[in-house]
């Protein structure tokens, strides 16, 4: 701590990223990174932008990504916002829509960036419990005695439970008045998209990344889509912040990847095979798996203690996610890898369990 710190950075606690070890023959399955490369042709848009170009600053309004997200989604260019990955999204929207008197509600075990932005931005947040099978519980929201703003994941991290658009719906049905904030970083693994519903529900925000199912982690493009008066009120706190978040690489790449959708199609279905092969051998393992939307699974094996699992892992190079908190602490989170590498995963659980 340095005396030149401000009151609010000495009692900020920073999230903690996954770990990115620099380690040869790696087998990573900590971070949820598709195992898969990016479409061939946002590689070749970025080749493409590399030049000349780069001396001149990027279009501010990100106009060609905004008009590419809209027709894929089948929305109007003002209802699309778009930042530096979802999180720059997810800030914006915390101080721009969700500080309020009442408090923002958002799940006990779910991403744990959301108290982080609540403690930056002065935000009154509070859990809400899932229940006992880690589901989101809609009528606990409902009934909640004091609430300007709720939040969750969809499926929800680090579970990958996801919560019906029916269930979204009777959210917003029932609480018109605050603002519904879905983040749907996972959603193209398993889920329909509350994009959906929009244009019925002048209170819902609809957060998603390229990150995971488009293969560019690396590029940091996130996008948010709702009523036009929701994407005002992120332009405004983002003109105040930074004109310009997404350079003329991540640009020209997201617009190639949101338009290449026979590569999404195949790289999507083939980590969602993965997925459900993962789930069976781990339960031939003998684990307990919960029903997972995403492109990770949520683990726990009756006898053997995660953290031990996740250390015996790590010695034999197999990295995944181990979270020291309530409720989840024998739990492993395990992103789907190739097929080479959840063999391999498979392989080193059967040699330590049977050690």
């Amino acid at each position: 701590m340095s005396p030149f710190w401000s009151d609010l950075v000495a009692s900020l606690t920073p999230y903690v990223p996954g770990e990115q070890p620099r380690l040869a023959n790696l087998v990573k399955l900590n971070t949820n990174e598709n195992p898969y490369p990016p479409s061939p042709r946002a590689l070749e848009a970025l080749r493409d932008e590399i030049g000349e170009g780069l001396r001149l600053y990027p279009d501010p309004e990100a106009s060609r990504l905004k008009a590419a997200i809209a027709t894929y989604c089948q929305v109007a260019p003002r209802q699309v916002f778009v930042g530096n990955g979802s999180d720059e999204v997810l800030a914006h929207t915390f101080l721009g829509l969700l500080k309020h008197d009442a408090p923002l509600l958002f799940p006990d075990i779910s991403y744990s960036f959301y108290p982080v932005y609540c403690g930056l931005y002065g935000i009154d947040g509070r859990n809400v419990p899932l229940n006992e099978q880690f589901e989101i519980r809609v009528d606990d929201y409902l009934n909640a005695p004091s609430c300007g703003a709720i939040i969750f994941p969809n499926p929800n991290a680090p579970t990958g439970r996801l919560l019906p658009l029916t269930e979204i719906e009777r959210l917003l049905e029932g609480k018109p008045d605050v603002v519904v904030v879905v983040d749907e970083a996972y959603i193209d693994f398993g889920g329909k998209s509350a994009i959906a519903l929009v244009n019925r529900y002048p209170n819902l925000l609809v957060v998603q990344t390229l990150s995971k199912s488009r293969s560019l982690a690396g590029l940091r493009v996130g996008f948010a889509v709702g009523h036009a008066a929701l994407i005002e009120a992120l332009e405004r706190v983002k003109n105040s912040f930074n004109s310009y978040p997404l350079d003329r690489l991540a640009i020209a790449g997201a617009v190639a990847a949101i338009e290449d959708t026979a590569h999404f199609e195949t790289t999507r279905q083939a980590v969602i095979h993965s997925r459900e092969q993962l789930m069976r051998d781990m339960a031939a393992l003998g684990f307990t798996v919960l029903p997972s939307a995403a492109n990770f699974i949520f683990a726990r094996h009756p006898n053997h203690d995660a953290g031990d699992l996740a250390a015996a892992l790590r010695a034999r190079n197999i990295i995944v996610r181990h979270f020291r908190q309530p409720r989840i602490e024998q739990y492993l989170r395990i992103t789907i890898g190739s097929d080479a590498q959840c063999a391999a995963l498979v392989m080193a659980l059967q040699e330590i369990l049977g050690g």
